[in-house]
């Protein structure tokens, strides 16, 4: 699923997340680090619409690749380590 043609807009947005601090700008609310970040954010680091950016990141989010979290009528998105590294792991058994 990542790497279909939204694919590399996928792993970018991984990859970002990875060091949020160093790839967005910084947020009016909410740590980048312990919250995540922004849609908005999202959508502006890619140059494209909040709407693409959403669409891109409930994909992730459904596939348990980040979690979510709210704050008023904020969504904020970070990488589930956990859930990344179980991933990783079955692709290296060969599933």
């Amino acid at each position: 699923m990542l790497r279909t043609p939204g694919g590399t807009l996928r792993q970018d947005i991984l990859e970002w997340l990875k060091d949020p601090v160093a790839h967005f700008a910084p947020q009016p609310h909410g740590d980048p680090v312990e919250d995540g970040v922004t849609a908005d954010a999202v959508a502006s680091r890619l140059g494209v619409p909040r709407a693409v950016a959403v669409t891109h990141l409930d994909l992730l989010a459904d596939l348990g690749l980040l979690s979510t979290s709210g704050s008023g009528q904020h969504t904020y998105y970070r990488r589930d380590e956990v859930r990344i590294a179980e991933v990783a792991r079955m692709f290296e058994k060969g599933w």
